[in-house]
């Protein structure tokens, strides 16, 4: 364990990282070109590749138990940014550790709990009462990970981009 990391319960763990996802490049959920995306019909196949790779890094995350530092009367540490709430979500000690070091508190001791990545998007993010989403590993740059409050990844009544029963792009 760091020093000045103290957790609220839980075992070790380890999330296995692999390449991140990029934008889906304006596509719809069934794979269609929405309107205006500027996604050629030779950008189809690879749209369709980062699609199911952002789909099992969601499924890892969901499964793997992250690290949520807790803030003012112990709850969860949350960044607003552009009028989303997101709940910052670390992999291991040595993430949240570069993240403390990037705030200028390393010195302050940070208790934090170990909750399961699906319990964050399906019960956390509406329970915010906000828009809300996930920051994973926020001090690693391109390494880290946002899960934004759309369909598919939170709760259809959390998500932002469901108008009336209608995804943006495409049909629910």
């Amino acid at each position: 364990m760091l020093p000045h990391c103290r957790p609220a319960g839980g075992d070790g763990w380890k999330l296995v990282r692999s390449r991140r996802s990029r934008d889906d490049g304006g596509m719809s959920e069934n794979g269609d070109r929405i309107a205006g995306s500027g996604v050629a019909p030779g950008q189809m196949a690879e749209v369709a590749a980062r699609r199911r790779e952002f789909a099992e890094l969601l499924g890892e995350f969901r499964r793997a138990p992250v690290l949520v530092p807790l803030g003012d009367e112990q709850a969860l540490l949350t960044a607003d940014l552009g009028g989303i709430r997101f709940i910052l979500a670390f992999s291991d000690e040595q993430a949240l550790a570069r993240y403390a070091i990037a705030r200028g508190e390393s010195a302050r001791e940070w208790t934090y709990q170990r909750v399961l990545g699906a319990r964050l998007l399906d019960v956390a993010v509406p329970a915010a009462g906000v828009p809300c989403g996930v920051a994973l590993d926020c001090a690693d740059g391109s390494e880290g990970m946002v899960f934004p409050p759309v369909a598919g990844i939170v709760p259809d009544g959390a998500a932002v981009d469901l108008d009336d029963g209608v995804r943006h792009g495409g049909a629910v």
